[in-house]
């Protein structure tokens, strides 16, 4: 089966999450059950037609797939996980997009779910700091020093710093400044005081976040996303059978994989110039998930991408030629990617101010949006919304 036989064959059928907060002193299996089960209620389903299971999760603080398999009850004819990263949920769906159009299961729930209950007390303020607050990075720990840019040799112990110099690398070539990256956290808590469920919903201004200090320089407190306990889940089946369900489908029209090698990292695109990354002319092209959707990026109504740091919209924008490299800070400006703007990105606040659950919580907006769900934050019109990282992978889902 080729990824063009693989266009529309699978779709969203339902989608659901939790309550999103600090210290909800709820584990995540707790969480889980709520993600999951709204998610089945969504589709008109019971979560006993679920029968396969892929969770993106991270120990210590994660629910994994055999434990929630065993303790909701749920019987599998497959499950799989992944690192709890925001470039693994469209690698999750994807997986699971070609598993129910292989027959390997007609319902797969892919979801996230992560909870600081539980993590054991003791772990010193510098430990939780490392680990997003819930308990040791263990994958820092890795022979490598971790997967975003850490070296341990020079201090780096932990995502910000990398994250930080390849955005002060970018202001330094492009003449582009903190006060430009503000406007994508503004645009995004604008979105978020729209969204009940958001965990910041206080509108901000440039001068507010100019005003917050100064984190891993140059990024400010206001480019970190919101740390939060909670879960969310979407439901993947075929087309067939997601169109004799409670709500209209979601077709996953285009897909593309995550990419690997020395020309990526995880903050830039290639040909930035960062890390082990060789510095050469970098051309967005003709993006295989575009070839399969049949479709370019004319078709596009909504943009969303993993925005883990502020500065990772940009290089989303960029990677994927909705702008050429050095304009993404004129491109987010004055409202251009607001709901109501040119190019929507992120509707329901995204990890800056809804919730930092690894994309996932955006994959439910992105279903909302297309279903015409969002209420005062609703995009008009919207039929085709792309979900595009920074790291290379996509999804482009239409209603």
């Amino acid at each position: 089966m080729t990824t063009l036989e693989l266009k529309d064959r699978a779709a969203v059928c339902g989608v659901g999450h939790s309550v999103y907060g600090r210290k909800l002193n709820r584990s995540a299996i707790d969480l889980a059950a709520d993600a999951i089960g709204g998610a089945a209620e969504d589709a008109g389903l019971a979560p006993a037609d679920i029968d396969g299971l892929i969770v993106s999760m991270g120990t210590p603080y994660g629910a994994d797939a055999d434990t929630l398999a065993q303790v909701l009850g749920l019987e599998l004819k497959m499950y799989s996980q992944t690192w709890a990263h925001g470039r693994f949920a469209a690698t999750c769906i994807q997986q699971a997009a070609m598993v129910v159009a292989a027959g390997m299961a007609n319902v797969v729930a892919c979801m996230a779910s992560l909870s600081a209950t539980g993590v054991r007390p003791g772990l010193s303020t510098q430990r939780r700091r490392r680990s997003g607050g819930r308990g040791p990075d263990r994958e820092a720990a890795r022979e490598g020093g971790g997967g975003h840019g850490q070296d341990p040799v020079y201090g780096i112990d932990a995502p910000d710093p990398g994250a930080a110099m390849a955005t002060q690398a970018y202001f330094e070539r492009y003449g582009a400044t903190s006060r430009d990256l503000a406007s994508v956290a503004v645009s995004f808590r604008r979105h978020a005081s729209l969204n009940p469920a958001a965990v910041r919903r206080d509108p901000i201004t440039v001068e507010d976040h100019q005003a917050s200090r100064l984190m891993a320089a140059p990024l400010r407190l206001l480019d970190y996303p919101q740390l939060v306990d909670g879960a969310a889940c979407v439901l993947v089946v075929r087309a067939d059978h997601a169109r004799n369900l409670r709500k209209p489908p979601v077709l996953i029209s285009g897909m593309q994989p995550l990419p690997a090698g020395r020309d990526e990292f995880i903050w830039t695109y290639p040909g930035f110039g960062v890390a082990q990354q060789a510095r050469r002319p970098y051309e967005a092209g003709t993006q295989p998930v575009y070839r399969m959707a049949d479709m370019d990026r004319s078709a596009i109504d909504a943009l969303f991408t993993y925005d883990g740091f502020s500065f990772l919209v940009w290089m989303a924008l960029e990677r994927w030629g909705f702008c050429n490299p050095g304009e993404a800070p004129g491109f987010t400006r004055d409202g251009r990617i607001e709901f109501d703007g040119a190019l929507p990105m992120n509707t329901s606040g995204g990890s800056l101010s809804e919730a930092h659950l690894m994309g996932w919580n955006q994959q439910v907006e992105i279903v909302r949006q297309l279903r015409g769900e969002c209420g005062d934050r609703q995009v008009s019109g919207a039929e085709v919304i792309q979900w595009a990282n920074a790291y290379g992978d996509s999804l482009i889902y239409r209603r």
